[in-house]
């Protein structure tokens, strides 16, 4: 069975926050990682959202994926339609901490190249995202 979430929260996006819990946006749309990347890429466009979080069997989250690389993954040669979210992920996503410093959490996003982060509380569950346009 393949779970689709939505929350809504409200957006903080105050770009002088000196924590990430501070400067995170709403988390958006949240699907199991069992999902196949061809259904993905279909609630993202329902959705009209850039993201989507994915979750494990238990409901914690374990990273975020973008049309972007989805679409990489769909148009690369070696995929197939079984190609389900938990493979493009790997064995786990990057995510942040709401306590993780903005400074820290530019850097790591810069680093990494990533445009945005999960931010997710100690039990797993993803209050929000951080979008590289709020790090700056």
């Amino acid at each position: 069975m393949t779970l689709v979430q939505m929350q809504s929260r409200s957006v903080m996006s105050n770009p002088v926050a000196q924590t990430v819990g501070n400067a995170m946006e709403a988390a958006g749309p949240q699907v199991c990682d069992d999902m196949t990347v061809e259904v993905a890429l279909s609630v993202m466009a329902s959705a009209r959202a850039g993201h989507l979080l994915v979750c494990d069997e238990d409901g914690l989250c374990t990273g975020l994926v973008t049309q972007a690389r989805l679409t990489a993954v769909r148009d690369g040669d070696a995929y197939t339609d079984r190609v389900r979210l938990r493979d493009v992920l790997g064995h786990r996503g990057r995510v942040t901490s709401p306590m993780t410093t903005m400074a820290e959490a530019e850097h790591a996003m810069r680093y990494r190249r990533l445009d945005a982060l999960p931010v997710v509380e100690e039990q797993g569950s993803a209050p929000g995202v951080l979008a590289l346009a709020l790090a700056r």
